[in-house]
């Protein structure tokens, strides 16, 4: 039994506004299946046989808190003038310069229309063939602690574990990275932006979601009644959710 990560999912209070801005910045199509619900993904993106991952916007009545979300995606570029061009062009999208501590850095710091932080990294070699987000990364307090959860809850691979950080990647190679970076300070408030896991075909849902508890996650309720999908959180609390799958 293991999980696939699938979807980068990101709370708005208008979903089709902010998911727009997430087409146009990443390249990608935007759909809209229901109401209040707005997804962004690459042309032939199967989420049910997912290659990387791609985004779902979900409309939430209360705005963005002042707090720095704990989960933010790094956007590829693949030279300094493509890093250039790609801030211009998100600034003339809606996007916001961000000041979150950085200090003097090679990357920009932006956030969407909403507040949602994201970076706009320099070229980077390993990042090459990513695809337009080179990575999700989540702040952490051990890193360590972090690999060994979602190593054993992921099929992802465990690239690289230090003090500091801790990285993942597909076993096939492809998409981003899915990075933890030793950050100071607790989690206080719930995230605007979270991971969605796909179980696979032969794996039971409420299996899979006790595994899960028995590594450390817990249950959580953020008001989302009788649904077929399971809301969890991690060690360090930060939320996820495992789908249902339809087929």
């Amino acid at each position: 039994m293991t999980l696939r990560p699938v979807l980068v999912n990101i709370k708005a209070v208008d979903d089709t506004a902010v998911g727009r801005f997430w087409a146009e910045a990443l390249g990608w199509s935007v759909s809209s299946a229901e109401p209040g619900a707005t997804a962004v993904k690459p042309a032939g993106f199967d989420w049910l046989d997912p290659v990387g991952v791609c985004v779902d916007v979900i409309a939430v009545p209360e705005p963005r808190t002042a707090t720095k979300n704990r989960v933010h995606l790094d956007l590829a570029t693949a030279s300094a003038a493509h890093q250039s061009e790609l801030i211009a062009r998100l600034r003339s999208l809606g996007a916001t310069p961000v000041d979150v501590g950085q200090g003097e850095v090679p990357w920009t710091v932006l956030a969407d229309p909403e507040g949602n932080e994201f970076c706009v990294l320099e070229p980077r070699e390993v990042y090459r063939d990513t695809g337009p987000i080179a990575a999700v990364v989540i702040d952490c307090v051990d890193p360590r602690a972090m690999a060994r959860f979602w190593g054993a809850a992921t099929d992802w691979t465990l690239h690289e574990v230090s003090d500091d950080h801790a990285t993942f990647r597909s076993p096939k190679g492809d998409g981003p990275y899915f990075e933890f970076l030793r950050t100071p300070g607790l989690k206080t408030v719930p995230d605007r932006v979270h991971l969605d896991l796909l179980r696979y075909p032969s794996d039971d849902q409420e299996a899979e979601a006790a595994r899960l508890r028995a590594l450390g996650a817990t249950d959580l309720d953020v008001g989302q009644g009788d649904v077929p999908w399971r809301c969890l959180s991690d060690p360090e609390g930060h939320e996820f959710c495992v789908l249902a799958r339809s087929s």
